[in-house]
């Protein structure tokens, strides 16, 4: 199994990090839309937010990981995609990165602008940078907003994977589920490099 990406596929570490990811965005959506109609005498109602924080924060500090490990990594092919989808596939996946950037650092400010530091499951606190009372209405606005944004290029992504997997009968999907489809050859390849 290979660990890291190569022409033919994507390797362990970038197929965790996608699926991870996603997985995570995607509860973090649903629980932020479940969270924010709790009233007070709900038995969730601290414990919710505690973890939609705690969650952030991890994908905060992975974000960074994960771009750097992109850009370290050799990019697999996309021949069979055509020129107007080789630039959409770009746009869409950066697009990702600035979005989610924007979201997870948005949540953050809603968060902090009392000065508070927000835990993380009890294993470490992150502190304030700035104390801005009132900022946490105006931060919450753009953090709905490009949580509803994030989720419908995620539509986007997947309805793409799934026309390139079902009706091109393109390999892209089953890259990145499975790595590359010959690994033995991808890593004499990479090796020969």
């Amino acid at each position: 199994m290979l660990i890291r990406d190569t022409s033919d596929g994507y390797g362990l570490v970038s197929r965790l990090f996608h699926w991870l990811m996603a997985i995570a965005i995607i509860a973090m959506f649903g629980l932020g839309y479940w969270m924010v109609k709790l009233d007070y005498y709900s038995p969730y109602y601290n414990s919710a937010p505690d973890i939609h924080r705690g969650v952030g924060m991890i994908l905060l500090f992975a974000l960074p990981i994960r771009w750097l490990w992109r850009v370290l990594n050799p990019k697999p092919s996309d021949q069979e995609l055509s020129p107007f989808e080789r630039k959409a596939s770009f746009a869409v996946h950066w697009s990702f990165y600035v979005l989610l950037l924007a979201l997870l650092l948005s949540g953050y400010l809603i968060s902090t602008a009392d000065g508070s530091p927000i835990s993380v499951f009890g294993w470490f606190d992150v502190p304030a940078i700035i104390k801005m009372p009132g900022l946490e209405t105006p931060a919450g606005n753009v953090h709905r907003i490009l949580a509803y944004a994030t989720m419908a290029l995620a539509a986007v992504h997947a309805l793409a994977a799934l026309k390139h997997h079902f009706i091109d009968k393109s390999p892209i999907m089953s890259r990145m589920w499975s790595g590359p489809s010959n690994p033995s050859r991808s890593s004499k390849k990479e090796n020969d490099l």
